[in-house]
């Protein structure tokens, strides 16, 4: 192990040796300082006066007549095309029914980097047109060459909601009920907070999501085929949520609130910037009311022993949020950014359940449990960025911390009709989890349309779960359930990238990322015997793109991800809330690895988008949740193992379109087959089925600040190595009335006609059946009220040379190939 740290930071300082020859090698002559600007406007109809919306926008090179980058017109009328680096461009406008109009040579320059067009006039077939001033937002869905990126603030009803909801309109991505994400209908995703990993999410995912406002986040990147600059993780796919982040000149805020029949929100967020110095503040809080819920179980032997339970319960959650981030620009090639991030989420439910277990006696008892747990976490991370006088060379140091620590309380109370059925206990499990990331990461540009990215980073692990039973009756711990599991899981990883121009037209993206893992775990008690892994991975990754006429693409892609299993999946401890259903983690699971080829189309068509896409998708090592029946306890034991091999052929389609000129209709579909093999505990085991999911937003713009919105997402049965798990369906309506630009209200229903949503699972092990069923109240209502405050001063604006402050690391520029 030290000798592995001591050549990655060998070569940490070659990069840096390296980064400091101006121009990189050869000597090659400085280019002088540069920058990025933006090119904004609005298009107006010449006779009506009245702002297009959805009318394609293209920015071409003067010089080459190549499209390098394009975007849509919002509601408004308004376009803006961002990170345009110096120089003269054409600008080409065009909607249905209107002619294409192009302007020509519109510059930037070092001195003035960003250009508004004041207003594009647009004229019906055969009216010759003219010229209006304004500045514009990106669309709701924008499909660039190496991602897909949702931008939330143009629906209406994500105000006042978490990421989880908010994720179920992202294109690709599906989420179910109890907040399981996956990507193309895989669950393995790697989820990302503004380019890097938190430790928030080793635990439950699904709580770590609800407890992400929606009013914090910017947007969405959806990525399927991640570079080698990405991390190794996530076999299906990356999902990065970027969060709001303000560098203007001046002092803004927000408070955004929201009430409802089910939770509630409130949220305060600032920003600052002076001169070289800016600085962000959010908090904010959510609660939900007590919801009561219902539940059935049924499972049979083959020895005709039958167990039936019918039970009640309610529930509640709650959780803080918050973070501050500042950064300093040293002088125009150097600067530093910094940030802290908390998360909480807590739940508290209780119920009572009735139980008959026939067999060759009969049991019949009344449990009742109290569970209450508390998940908190926080990420601090710093970033040191330096940059040249050569366009788009860049050196990076990072450095994050992360911590995520868990409690949780079971009471367990139960009474029957013999004595052996009474049971008073204390089940407990505390975590702990403490990550430490070290990177470093160089980019150099050769010469025009070659462009090579280099790193290396260190991911640190430390995993502690303390976890004990108490039995109340003999005031005793249960000794073979109680123990301290400590883990730890290390990464060490290095990647090469190329980013190559073939032509005009053509381009490639290839690279390798090796990763070395190193794990442990042992047991406080010594009565378990400690155990150690090691495996190496080479992860290549390689993007074909062709580029054809009318704003067409075809992309070829291949990857190779690898899965390692988290805390979730690995704590040993044992739920015993259900002596009869008891589950627990399996420290010994082997990381899944999947390799995907993926062949996509895209168009971008006046107004219209549309992607299509197929890829095969094989996965070895799959980790699945397996049942089995201990006949001698009468219980049925849960644990998670790696089940054999998976293969996937999906098919995925989403689009948008102007169906008048005051509303838009998007919807994505993925269709995706389930076909694994299995010899999980020593039984042969195999299933297909084809599952599918998808979602549709209808939105409408009124005028005098007026809009409605109509969402509904559907999702087929998941399918499993022994049975399915339950489909889910909702729907929701919105409207929103802006009163002024810091003034708005809304209000927002979801399935005003179904009060529950009941979700039936099944299951079918080697020697017995299994179905279960619970119901939850589903139909909620809530307004959100927004008051903005503060005021920004743009003219006073400094531009940094050369320097992007987000600590967000991009998939590719998404204009080089």
């Amino acid at each position: 192990m030290r000798r592995v740290l001591l050549i990655l930071l060998c070569l940490g300082t070659a990069l840096t040796a390296f980064s400091q020859r101006p121009g990189g090698w050869g000597g090659k002559k400085s280019k002088g300082p540069s920058i990025i600007g933006t090119i904004s406007g609005t298009l107006i109809d010449s006779t009506a006066g009245t702002p297009i919306e959805f009318a394609t926008v293209v920015l071409i090179d003067s010089k080459t007549q190549k499209q390098l980058d394009g975007t849509i017109t919002d509601n408004d009328g308004d376009f803006k095309l961002e990170k345009v680096k110096t120089g003269t461009y054409d600008i080409s406008v065009s909607f249905l029914g209107y002619n294409t109009k192009t302007i020509k040579a519109v510059a930037l320059t070092l001195e003035k980097p960003d250009a508004n067009l004041k207003g594009i006039l647009l004229s019906a077939e055969g009216v010759v047109l003219d010229a209006v001033e304004v500045t514009g937002q990106a669309a709701a869905i924008e499909n660039k060459i190496d991602k897909i990126v949702y931008n939330p603030e143009k629906d209406v009803t994500t105000a006042g909601t978490d990421a989880t909801e908010l994720l179920r309109r992202v294109p690709l991505v599906s989420v179910d009920f109890e907040g399981n994400v996956s990507l193309r209908g895989s669950n393995n995703v790697l989820i990302l907070i503004n380019g890097k990993p938190s430790s928030i999410f080793s635990g439950n995912v699904s709580e770590a999501l609800q407890s992400i406002p929606s009013d914090q986040i910017k947007k969405v990147e959806v990525i399927t085929t991640p570079t080698a600059k990405y991390d190794g993780e996530g076999t299906a796919g990356i999902i990065n949520i970027i969060t709001k982040k303000k560098s203007v000149e001046g002092f803004t805020g927000a408070l955004n609130t929201s009430i409802g029949n089910i939770s509630n929100r409130a949220n305060l967020s600032m920003s600052l910037a002076r001169g070289r110095f800016g600085m962000n503040f959010n908090a904010g809080s959510w609660f939900s009311w007590p919801r009561e819920g219902t539940s059935t179980f049924y499972r049979e032997d083959n020895d005709g022993n039958i167990l039936q339970q019918d039970g009640t319960n309610t529930n509640n959650s709650y959780g803080p949020n918050g973070s501050v981030s500042a950064f300093y620009d040293i002088n125009a090639y150097n600067s530093i950014t910094s940030s802290l991030t908390f998360r909480g989420f807590g739940r508290n439910n209780e119920g009572t359940t009735q139980v008959v277990n026939t067999g060759e006696n009969t049991d019949v008892f009344e449990r009742f449990n109290d569970s209450r747990s508390l998940r908190g976490g926080f990420d601090w991370s710093t970033d040191y960025r330096k940059t040249f006088k050569t366009p788009d060379q860049e050196l990076v140091f990072a450095f994050q911390l992360s911590g995520a620590q868990s409690f949780t309380d079971n009471t367990i109370d139960q009474v029957g009709n013999r004595e052996g059925l009474r049971r008073d206990l204390l089940n407990e499990n505390d975590g702990l989890n403490f990550e430490n990331i070290f990177q470093a990461d160089y980019t150099h540009p050769f010469k025009e349309g070659l462009k090579m990215e280099t790193g290396v980073k260190a991911i640190i692990r430390d995993i502690n779960s303390d976890f004990s039973n108490f039995d109340n009756l003999t005031n005793q711990i249960v000794a073979d359930q109680t123990d301290v599991f400590n883990y730890e899981q290390d990464v060490l990883a290095g990647y090469i990238s190329f980013n190559v121009n073939i032509t005009e037209d053509f381009g490639l993206v290839a690279g390798a990322r090796y990763e070395h893992t190193t794990i442990a775990g042992d047991f406080d008690s010594g009565e378990i015997t400690p155990f150690t892994n090691t495996y190496d991975n080479i992860l290549p990754s390689i993007i074909l793109s062709h580029k054809f006429k009318n704003f067409q693409t075809l992309k070829l892609s291949y990857s190779r991800r690898i899965q390692r299993p988290s805390l979730f999946f690995v704590n040993p401890f044992v739920n015993v809330a259900d002596d009869r259903n008891i589950s627990f983690g399996n420290p010994d699971l082997d990381p899944e690895l999947t390799d995907q080829i993926d062949l996509s189309y895209n168009t971008f068509i006046k107004g219209i988008v549309l992607n299509a896409s197929v890829f095969y998708r094989r996965t070895t090592d799959v980790i699945e949740r397996f049942t089995t029946l201990n006949s001698q306890l009468a219980r049925s034991e849960t644990e998670f193992l790696n089940i054999g091999q998976n293969n996937s052929i999906g098919f995925n389609f989403f689009g948008s379109a102007t169906i008048a000129k005051f509303w838009t209709l998007r919807g994505g579909f993925n269709l995706f087959t389930y076909d694994t093999e299995s010899t999980a505990e020593g039984i042969n085991l195999s299933n297909q089925a084809v599952l599918w999911n998808g979602n549709v937003n209808s939105s409408m713009d009124f005028g005098s600040g007026w809009r409605f919105e109509i969402f509904g997402f559907f999702r087929s049965p998941r399918q499993t190595i022994q049975g399915t798990r339950a489909a889910f369906q909702y729907y929701s309506m919105g409207a929103r009335k802006e009163f002024s630009k810091k003034l708005s209200l809304g209000i927002q229903v979801i399935s005003p006609f179904n009060r529950d949503l009941r979700f039936p699972n099944s299951l079918v092990g080697d020697n017995f059946i299994q179905r279960s069923e619970f119901s939850v109240p589903f139909r909620s209502f809530n307004a959100t009220l927004r008051w903005s405050f503060g005021k920004l001063d743009f003219k006073k604006k400094r531009v940094r040379s050369a320097i992007d402050n987000s600590d967000q690391k991009s998939g590719g520029d998404g204009g080089n190939y």
